[in-house]
C-alpha cells in the first residue's frame, strides 16, 4: 500500500506534466494556476500547497526536463565510434530539444534579460554535463592518435559551444538573443554542423 509520500510524489508529477502541457502549448505567459489545477480537476489551493506561485512551477518543470536530457547525453558517455559523431549528436540532440520544446522555452524569451538564478543553475548544470561529454569524446581520439594531443579538451570543448551558441541567421544576425524565432532553428542548425566540421578538421594532424 502507498504511503502518504509516495500519494504526494505522484500527485506532484502529475501536475508536473499538467504544467508542461500547458506551458508546452500555450507558453508561460498564456498559462494560469487556475488552468492547470482545472486540468487536473484540483482545488487552487491544493496546487498552491505544492508551488508557491507559476514561477515555482515552471522552474520544476524545467529541472525535470534539464534531468531528462542530462540523462539522455550521460548515457552516451564514451559510447562514440568517432569525434564527429559525439559532437553530431551534441547538436542534434539540444536541436530537438529547443524544436520540441520551442513554446514552452517563451519564459526565457519574456525574462531573458532578467532570468532567475535557479534558471541560471539548470543552464549550467546542462553546460558541464555536454562539457564532460564533448571533453571525453576528445581525449578519446586523441589517445588513439586520430586528433592531435590536447592539453585541455575542456577548453576547446568551451570554446566550441561558445562558438556554436553564437551562431545566428544573417537576417537577425545583430540581435543577441538566447532564442531565435522559431523558423530560424534549421538554419542554425545547419550552420551548426558546418561549423562543427571546420573545428573537427582544425584538430586533425
Amino acid at each position: 500500500m502507498s504511503s502518504g509520500s509516495d500519494q504526494q510524489d505522484i500527485k506532484r508529477e502529475k501536475i508536473l506534466e499538467a504544467a508542461y502541457q500547458r506551458f508546452l502549448h500555450y507558453g508561460y505567459s498564456k498559462t494560469t494556476m487556475n488552468e492547470i489545477a482545472g486540468d487536473l480537476s484540483l482545488s487552487k489551493a491544493l496546487l498552491y500547497y505544492y508551488f508557491p506561485d507559476k514561477s515555482q512551477l515552471y522552474i520544476a518543470v524545467m529541472r525535470k526536463l534539464a534531468a531528462e536530457y542530462i540523462q539522455k547525453l550521460q548515457n552516451k558517455l564514451n559510447k562514440f565510434d568517432n569525434l564527429r559523431e559525439a559532437f553530431i549528436f551534441q547538436i542534434d540532440t539540444q536541436h530537438d530539444f529547443v524544436v520540441k520544446n520551442y513554446n514552452f522555452f517563451d519564459f526565457f524569451r519574456v525574462n531573458e534579460q532578467n532570468l532567475p538564478d535557479t534558471i541560471w543553475e539548470i543552464i549550467t548544470e546542462i553546460h558541464q554535463t555536454e562539457m564532460v561529454l564533448l571533453s571525453a569524446a576528445i581525449q578519446i581520439e586523441a589517445d588513439k592518435g586520430n586528433i592531435k594531443p590536447v592539453d585541455n579538451p575542456g577548453e576547446i570543448v568551451d570554446l566550441l559551444l561558445d562558438a556554436l551558441h553564437g551562431v545566428r541567421v544573417s537576417a537577425v544576425s545583430h540581435k543577441k538573443a538566447m532564442f531565435p524565432q522559431k523558423e530560424h532553428l534549421e538554419e542554425i542548425h545547419t550552420k551548426r554542423l558546418l561549423l562543427l566540421d571546420i573545428f573537427i578538421k582544425g584538430l586533425m594532424y
